[in-house]
């Protein structure tokens, strides 16, 4: 891959105004616009998290009301699920690096990626008055019929931040899918594509297909609520099961529009560090589109203690064995591709050893869910909450801070602490550790989620579980803190400070408005870290 690297102003160096950046069409402006957003609301999902964790120190509820304790767990899952982990990867990472990856001077259409991201603010402005005037308590699932008409809370204001959030995420899909299949530099083929491209061209996948089926059904839940239509609410002659499927049908799609795009970081990180091209690429590679696949035709083991039919059950329970395949063979594959490498320790590798630790127990772990008889034992308790922290914080997030690390310098032109991201590493991964494995304890024991109060020989681990929460909120603050000290003080990072072969690491850090000076010519793969160590040497 080549191309001339020219002194060039940057796309922040520059003093802009306020009206510069709200409306500009600059991806790399609007991935940190999105980062802004994005931030925010993790602080108010780690508050929310924070007063749940406060109130199960003792087995009494001493410290907030049942309903107060209702209204945290729900607007901590709203905050988290539909404006953080959803987002997070795809529209930062995502919209700053794609372009770069595939030698692009922008996304394929530049003013609905800054759409998308003001119906993204649009949608969360909705979601944060709810939680101004009150909150909500169904669960961030929106369970009915509870949902349609016990609930005395902001179910309306919620529903409608949520459905207008979807169609940020459609955009975004739609964005990127045209952009993979238009705008690739000249010699970039198929499989000379990073594998991070092959991930959010999966996600985008289902991020078309399955979004508009989670719109639908809030839709429905508004006018059931609303107009007292008899969709779910079976005194209406509605069925709430129908409700599940619907929301499982985009919910747990959606689990792989979280978790795709951080696996894709991996592969870039693990392919860096290790000096070596990712082993079996094409497998990783098809494993992404075999899991967006996959993930369509498992929705219902959210439903196996729900009255389904035995016969539907066993086969998606046999489903849900069979997606974990494409995953297993992405794990294998990045182990392959250690071996023997020449592991280089910094901290965006630390990242990737917390995930590939925390994602290992957390897809194991789904196995036990997937197993009929186990599940009717272990559903709606704290096993199930243990098994989707693994997943989604210890999989998406570690993920994300890997690909946020990797990149960094790339997005400021600045390199932060090394040791102290190493250590906020590891403060996240004991901390996420000591917080979430004791609840698979908890869970086997028999302790049902979302309860305030529970029996006293529950109490020891559960103090265990609120001391991991402190850590890991210490191990967060960490990062917030030397990120921000880094823009401002941090040594300048040269286009290439880890020596990757990506696209985006042969133009200036941070890179200029269009990307780059000359549209740059590819004449090899994605990972010719061989070639090159060779040619150096």
């Amino acid at each position: 891959m080549t191309t001339t690297i020219l002194p060039r102003v940057n796309y922040l160096n520059v003093r802009h105004s306020v009206g510069s950046w709200l409306f500009t069409k600059d991806h790399k402006r609007i991935a940190l616009l999105y980062l802004g957003v994005v931030t925010v609301a993790f602080f108010l999902g780690g508050i929310f998290a924070a007063g749940v964790r406060i109130e199960l120190t003792t087995p009494e509820g001493d410290f907030v009301s049942a309903d107060t304790y209702n209204r945290l767990f729900t607007m901590h899952g709203i905050a988290m699920v539909f404006f953080v982990l959803i987002p997070a990867v795809p529209a930062i990472l995502g919209n700053f690096v794609l372009p770069l990856a595939i030698g692009a001077k922008d996304v394929a259409f530049p003013k609905i990626n800054l759409l998308s991201w003001y119906v993204f603010v649009i949608g969360f402005l909705f979601t944060l008055a709810a939680m101004m005037f009150g909150g909500v308590d169904t669960g961030w699932t929106f369970y009915t019929p509870y949902s349609t008409s016990a609930s005395n809370s902001n179910v309306m204001l919620t529903g409608i931040g949520v459905f207008i959030t979807g169609f940020s995420s459609i955009l975004t899909g739609l964005n990127f899918m045209v952009t993979i299949h238009r705008m690739r530099a000249p010699g970039m083929t198929w499989f000379r594509m990073p594998l991070f491209v092959w991930a959010l061209y999966a996600t985008s996948l289902v991020q078309i297909l399955a979004t508009p089926v989670i719109a639908i059904t809030v839709g429905m839940l508004a006018l059931e609520r609303a107009l007292g239509f008899g969709i779910f609410d079976p005194r209406l002659g509605g069925d709430p099961v129908l409700f599940q499927h619907l929301f499982w049908f985009y919910s747990h799609p959606a689990v792989y529009i979280m978790i795709l795009p951080p696996m894709g970081v991996i592969s870039e990180v693990i392919a860096c560090f290790s000096r070596k091209p990712v082993f079996g690429y094409s497998f990783v590679a098809f494993s992404s589109l075999a899991i967006a696949v996959f993930g369509f035709l498992v929705w219902a083991h959210h439903l196996f203690v729900a009255g389904i039919s035995p016969y539907s059950a066993m086969v998606f329970s046999f489903l849900s064995f069979a997606v974990a395949v494409p995953s297993a063979v992405k794990t294998f594959n990045w182990t392959a591709t250690l071996y023997k490498g020449a592991i280089w320790w910094q901290a965006p590798m630390i990242w990737v050893f917390g995930f590939l630790g925390l994602f290992l127990v957390g897809g194991l772990t789904g196995l036990f869910l997937a197993s009929l008889g186990l599940d009717v034992h272990l559903h709606d308790t704290y096993f199930v909450v243990a098994h989707f922290h693994y997943i989604m914080v210890g999989g998406a997030i570690m993920g994300y801070f890997a690909g946020l690390h990797y990149w960094w310098p790339k997005i400021t032109g600045k390199m932060y602490s090394n040791s102290a991201a190493t250590l906020a590493a590891l403060l996240v991964f004991v901390g996420f550790n000591l917080t979430f494995f004791p609840q698979f304890i908890l869970g086997y024991l028999g302790m049902p989620r979302r309860y305030h109060v529970y029996a006293d020989e529950f109490q020891v681990l559960n103090v265990m579980s609120s001391a991991g929460a402190s850590l890991l909120g210490i191990g967060y603050a960490l990062i917030g803190s030397y990120l921000v000290y880094s823009i401002f003080r941090g040594k300048a990072a040269g286009a290439n400070p880890w020596r990757a072969t990506g696209l985006e690491w042969q133009t200036e850090s941070p890179p200029i408005p269009e990307n780059f000076v000359e549209t740059p010519i590819v004449t090899e793969g994605a990972y010719e870290y061989v070639k090159r160590e060779t040619k150096v040497a």
